[in-house]
């Protein structure tokens, strides 16, 4: 597989043999007003440009994950670019309403066995906060892919940790982990994805696996950087399982 981080958590991932855009959020950079109640109430998002036109990004993709609605993940500009007819997952009947009401017409909801040619798309859960702030937040998904040619991949989505995260990686034993990190907040209501003890406990449940994490430095309430996270997994000893890519960078594995 290869994974290449586009920008927040918009992923293009090449899984055999076809090809997925995750959680399109393909604006120009200062498009969108920042998220009110939060930091940085003087930049709007996104704060990065694209690494790649988008009709680069967008060319040959088989499919489309859409995790939740939220801006950063699905916007007008991906409404825009892409094709209508383009094979579109989502993570329940209301999401999968919201975007035919956009104009897509290939709208499939994710299960936990759902199948695309041969390959096994598995809807977890998520949860996108803790505690009263996820009244606000609303549901959100993660998905583990699965085929015989290839190692196992839990993309979390937005979510912290908790006990059916840890679940996931128990039952499935995924050796490739992409967590949104960037410890996202509103002045009130605390993290809404995962921050550095987050990814800590991931690395501890999956030792093994190596470990990504994408959304950061992205969208304006943005409250972990990319430099803190690297400095405390080497503080914590799981530098050597961690990757924080740049905008446009790819791995395979």
């Amino acid at each position: 597989m290869n994974i290449q981080q586009i920008r927040n958590a918009t992923l293009v991932v090449n899984y055999a043999g076809k090809k997925f855009l995750i959680d399109p959020f393909l604006a120009e950079k200062g498009t969108y007003p920042p998220f009110p109640n939060s930091l940085r109430q003087d930049q709007n998002n996104p704060l990065t440009e694209l690494p790649a036109s988008i009709d680069k990004i967008i060319h040959n993709v088989d499919a489309v994950i859409v995790t939740h609605l939220h801006l950063d993940h699905f916007d007008e500009a991906a409404k825009q670019a892409l094709p209508k007819d383009i094979k579109m997952f989502v993570q329940n009947e209301e999401d999968a309403a919201e975007v035919k009401n956009t104009g897509f017409n290939n709208i499939e909801v994710l299960r936990e066995n759902t199948v695309f040619g041969d390959i096994q798309l598995i809807k977890t859960k998520g949860e996108h906060g803790r505690g009263e702030i996820l009244k606000l937040a609303g549901l959100v998904c993660g998905v583990v892919f699965k085929h015989h040619s290839e190692k196992t991949l839990y993309v979390a989505g937005d979510t912290v940790w908790y006990d059916a995260v840890q679940e996931v990686i128990k039952k499935h034993s995924p050796e490739v982990i992409v967590v949104n990190g960037g410890d996202n907040q509103f002045f009130e209501g605390g993290s809404l994805v995962m921050g550095k003890e987050d990814i800590y406990e991931v690395s501890k449940a999956a030792p093994d696996a190596k470990i990504i994490s994408v959304h950061m430095e992205a969208v304006n309430h943005w409250t972990l950087s990319k430099e803190e996270l690297k400095n405390y997994s080497k503080d914590k000893g799981f530098s050597d399982q961690l990757l924080v890519p740049e905008g446009g960078e790819s791995y395979s594995f």
